[in-house]
């Protein structure tokens, strides 16, 4: 039975258009096939150090939309920042060619804005830590990464507490201003510092069927 209608079933020619039932949107959203949906493609969990985590595989033909997800992030050292680079057809792009723009919150009422129209990287997160409490959380969608003819943005909130235990909050976007296929991420500690501790998940997310 197709879905989408109530009652009386007619010749369905779209798939999954009319009205869903509870049910059946339950159903759609269960099985990963609702738009919107989170379909994970990869956990990556950091036990010993490493210099960056790399998502080679993120399906960039089958998504528009991929959502990453850091969790617990500690570095070895203090007051580091977490940066994302992209892979353009296989090759990591890191000439200084990333454009960000974000706002800093930090507790106390500090507000500090930060951008660039060139760096090597799209900033994440800031103070990232090394002790226990200093964990720095946060995500980023990326869009049209897969898409050869537009440039691949993205748009992001982190969140931590830095070395004298202050917390803070940023959010922000950044873009790679060129068109390419980008098919890989590079999430890493900017001046090549170690992250020591933490998971990072990629998900594509479900395109709207109309």
């Amino acid at each position: 039975m197709p879905f989408g209608y109530l009652g009386t079933t007619p010749n369905q020619q779209l798939k999954n258009s009319g009205v869903f039932s509870v049910e059946e949107a339950l159903q759609v959203q269960k099985d990963g096939e609702w738009g919107g949906s989170l379909q994970l493609i990869q956990t990556q969990t950091v036990s010993s150090a490493v210099a960056q985590v790399d998502f080679t595989s993120i399906k960039e033909s089958k998504y528009d939309v991929h959502l990453l997800i850091w969790n617990n992030i500690l570095c070895e050292n203090d007051s580091k920042r977490i940066v994302m680079r992209f892979f353009e057809s296989g090759t990591i792009e890191d000439a200084s060619v990333y454009e960000y723009a974000n706002q800093v919150l930090y507790a106390g009422s500090i507000f500090t804005e930060v951008n660039s129209t060139g760096d090597t990287d799209i900033r994440l997160a800031d103070n990232a830590g090394n002790d226990t409490g200093e964990s720095t959380n946060g995500y980023v969608y990326c869009y049209n990464l897969g898409n050869s003819s537009k440039y691949s943005f993205s748009t992001y909130h982190s969140s931590g507490a830095n070395m004298s235990s202050i917390g803070w909050g940023e959010f922000g976007g950044g873009v790679l201003p060129q068109t390419s296929t980008v098919d890989g991420i590079r999430f890493l500690i900017d001046g090549n510092y170690n992250i020591t501790e933490g998971t990072v998940k990629l998900f594509g997310v479900k395109q709207w069927v109309i």
